[in-house]
C-alpha cells in the first residue's frame, strides 16, 4: 500500500491508504479515540473504534502522545456534514483506522509547537528543530524558498551566470571585522570569510563573464540587532561588464523588487516609480541615509528665520555655523511624560535637550516663546505649516547631529503613532554617496562605503582639496527604512585605486598587499562595469512582515550572537589548536 499524504486523502473517499507523520493531538471521547496526525501538507484526523480494531492496535492508540512518529492504514471516509472542518484541507473526511506502527516515540516536549502561546526567544532557538516544526515556519522555509526560485529564474533570464565564489577568502576593509580563520598549512597566516564576494566578482569580469550572480554567504562580525543577523547572511549579488552608469543596474533590477513586492508579497507600493534621492537631500529631508517614505514629517529647516531669534540655544547654533530644525507631529496629544520620554530619546542621540512648542489658536506656544517676537513665531508655524494642537520638535547643533536626533525621533515617532502601514512598501534609491567620510573616533577621513567605487570624475576629482566633498558613484536602495541594496560603478583603474588609498595615507605597498590580485587583473584588459547586493534576509524580513530578522532564517544565532541548539561558539580541543601552531 503506497502511502500518501494528508492534502491527497480528499481523493481517496473508500479507499484503503497509508499515512505517517506526527501526533498533533490526540482526544478520547468515552472510548473512542480522535489523532490528529499531521505531516508536512497539514493535518488528518484517524479516528480509531474499540470494536473495530483489535485489543492490540486500540492500545498502541491509547498510548500515543504528542509528537509521536506514527504510521497509520485505514480507509477514508466522509466525515457527517456537521462535523466536516473548513479550517484544514482534508477536513471533509476522516481515515477510520485498520492499524497504527508508532515509529518513534518522543518525550515530554520543551516548547508547544502546536500551539499559539510561544515559549522565549531563547528556549525556541535551543530546541529550534522543534520550533521548526510549527505552521508559521514551515511556511516560512517553504516561502524564502519561493524567493530564492523568483530570484533565480529572473537573473537567469536576463543572461547571469550564477558562479559560486570562494569561502576561505583573505582579509580585506569592507567596514565590518572579519572572521579569521587560521591555516595549518601556513601557519601563523590566515584566512578570512568574506564580507562579500566583492573582489571576486570584479575578477570574474575581468575574466569576461558578461552578467554575474550568486546567492551569497557573507560574513561580518558585527553585534546583531533586530534587523541584521550575527555572523552570516545571504545576499543576492549581481555585476555587470562594460557598464559606466549605476542608472543601468538600477534599471534592470528594479522590476525584480517591484514584482517581489507585488506578486509574491502581496503588497501595495507606494509608488510604481521609484524615487532617485541624493544622499544630502536624504540626510537634510529625513535625518537618515535610509528614510522610511511611509510617512512624512520631514525636518525643516528653520536656521534663515531664525538667526537673530534671541533665543541664546538657537542663535549661538546658527552663529557657529550650525543649524535650527523642526519636525511637526500631527494627530495626538502629548502629556509632559511623553515629551519627557522624547527628550531622553533625543539626549540618547547626542542633543543636549529638545525644545518644543504647540500651536494654539495658530500660534506657537511654550515656556520658550518668551525669547521669541510675535514675528518669529508666527514664522515657525508658517514655515512648519503647523496647525492647532500640533507639537513642534526642535534640534539645534551642527546639521550633522540636528539630522542624526530629528531623524532618530521622526523614525520613532512612525511607529509609535503607527503611521508605517505595514501593507505599504515605500521604495527608493540613495545616490550619490560621499566617497570619504569624518571618523570621529580615529579623527581622520576614512572612506564613506567602501574603495571598490569609482568616485565621480575619476581621478581628477580625488585632487580636490575638501576630500569630503568628492562624491562616489554609489547607490543604495531603501525599503520601508531598511538598506535592502547597496552598490556601485567599480573602479577598476589602478591608477585610481592607488589615489583613492593615497588620499588616506595608506601607500602602494598597502594596496597592493590587500588587492593585489586584482589590481593585476585590472592590467590586463577589464572591462567598465557596476553591480550591487541585496540582503536577502532583511529584504525577506519586510516583504512577509516580520520584525525580528531570527524569525525568517532556518539556524539563526541568539542576540549574543550564540548558536544555543549546537552550543557554539565552544572551546575545541587543545590537539587542535597545537595543530594551528597556537
Amino acid at each position: 500500500m503506497m502511502r500518501i499524504l494528508s492534502s491527497e486523502v480528499t481523493n481517496q473517499k473508500d479507499k484503503q491508504v497509508k499515512v505517517s507523520g506526527w501526533v498533533h493531538s490526540r482526544r478520547d471521547h468515552g472510548g473512542l479515540l480522535f489523532i490528529d496526525l499531521r505531516d508536512h501538507k497539514g493535518l488528518l484526523q484517524l479516528t480509531v473504534r474499540p470494536d473495530e480494531v483489535d485489543k492490540e492496535v486500540f492500545a498502541i492508540a491509547e498510548s500515543l502522545r504528542d509528537e509521536y512518529v506514527i504510521e497509520a492504514t485505514g480507509k477514508v471516509v466522509e466525515r457527517d456534514k456537521d462535523l466536516k472542518n473548513s479550517n484544514i484541507v482534508s477536513g471533509d473526511v476522516e481515515m477510520v483506522v485498520d492499524s497504527i506502527r508508532i515509529l518513534n516515540k518522543a518525550e515530554a516536549l520543551p516548547i508547544q509547537v502546536n500551539s499559539d502561546v510561544l515559549s522565549n526567544e531563547e528556549n525556541r532557538l535551543k530546541y529550534r528543530y522543534l520550533d521548526l516544526r510549527r505552521d508559521k515556519m514551515q511556511n516560512m522555509l517553504k516561502k524564502r524558498a519561493e524567493l530564492y526560485k523568483v530570484m533565480r529564474s529572473y537573473m537567469e533570464e536576463r543572461e547571469f551566470t550564477e558562479v559560486t565564489t570562494p569561502i576561505l577568502a583573505n582579509s580585506s576593509p569592507e567596514g565590518a571585522r572579519d572572521f579569521l580563520v587560521p591555516s595549518r598549512l601556513h601557519q601563523e597566516k590566515f584566512y578570512a570569510l568574506p564580507q562579500a564576494p566583492q573582489q571576486f566578482k570584479q575578477l570574474l569580469m575581468v575574466g569576461g563573464v558578461h552578467r554575474y550572480y550568486q546567492l551569497a554567504a557573507a560574513f561580518r562580525d558585527e553585534d546583531p540587532r533586530a534587523d541584521r543577523l550575527y555572523g552570516e547572511f545571504y545576499q543576492l549579488d549581481m555585476e555587470m561588464s562594460f557598464v559606466e552608469d549605476g542608472s543601468e543596474v538600477r534599471d534592470l533590477i528594479e522590476p525584480l523588487i517591484i514584482d517581489l513586492v507585488k506578486d509574491f508579497a502581496g503588497k501595495k507600493l507606494l509608488s510604481d516609480e521609484i524615487p532617485r534621492i541624493s544622499y544630502e537631500e536624504s540626510m537634510n529631508r529625513f535625518g537618515t541615509d535610509k528614510p522610511d517614505l511611509r510617512f512624512g514629517m520631514e525636518l525643516i529647516d528653520l536656521s534663515g528665520q531664525l538667526k537673530d531669534c534671541g533665543f541664546g540655544v538657537f542663535s549661538k547654533a546658527i552663529e557657529t555655523g550650525g543649524v535650527v530644525k523642526a519636525i511637526v507631529i500631527t494627530g495626538k496629544t502629548f502629556s509632559r511624560s511623553q515629551i519627557d520620554k522624547l527628550t531622553d530619546l533625543a539626549k540618547s542621540e547626542g542633543a543636549g535637550g529638545l525644545p518644543y512648542m504647540t500651536v494654539e489658536n495658530g500660534k506657537a506656544v511654550s515656556s520658550i516663546a518668551k525669547f521669541f517676537s510675535d514675528e518669529h513665531l508666527e514664522s515657525i508655524v508658517s514655515s512648519t505649516n503647523a496647525k492647532d494642537s500640533d507639537l513642534i520638535l526642535f534640534g539645534s547643533d551642527t546639521r550633522e547631529k540636528v539630522n542624526k536626533v530629528l531623524g532618530s525621533l521622526r523614525n520613532h515617532l512612525g511607529d509609535e503613532l503607527e503611521l508605517k502601514d505595514p501593507n505599504i512598501v515605500a521604495l527608493a534609491w540613495i545616490v550619490d554617496f560621499p566617497f570619504y567620510e569624518w571618523d570621529e573616533n580615529a579623527k581622520k577621513i576614512d572612506f564613506g562605503h567602501n574603495p571598490f567605487s569609482m568616485p565621480k570624475g575619476g581621478v581628477e576629482a580625488l585632487e580636490t582639496e575638501d576630500k569630503l566633498s568628492i562624491v562616489a558613484d554609489q547607490y543604495d536602495m531603501v525599503m520601508n527604512g531598511y538598506e535592502i541594496c547597496s552598490g556601485g560603478v567599480r573602479n577598476h583603474n589602478p591608477e585610481v585605486m592607488y589615489r583613492v588609498f593615497d588620499v588616506l595615507g595608506y601607500d602602494k605597498a598597502y594596496v597592493d598587499e590587500k588587492f593585489g590580485a586584482m589590481l593585476s587583473a585590472f592590467k590586463y584588459g577589464a572591462p567598465p562595469h557596476a553591480g550591487c547586493a541585496f540582503g536577502i534576509d532583511r529584504m525577506f524580513m519586510e516583504l512577509v512582515g516580520e520584525k525580528n530578522i531570527r524569525e525568517v532564517v532556518a539556524f539563526p544565532k541568539n542576540g549574543s550572537g550564540v548558536d544555543l541548539m549546537m552550543n557554539s561558539p565552544s572551546e575545541v580541543d587543545p590537539k587542535q589548536l597545537k595543530e594551528l601552531g597556537f
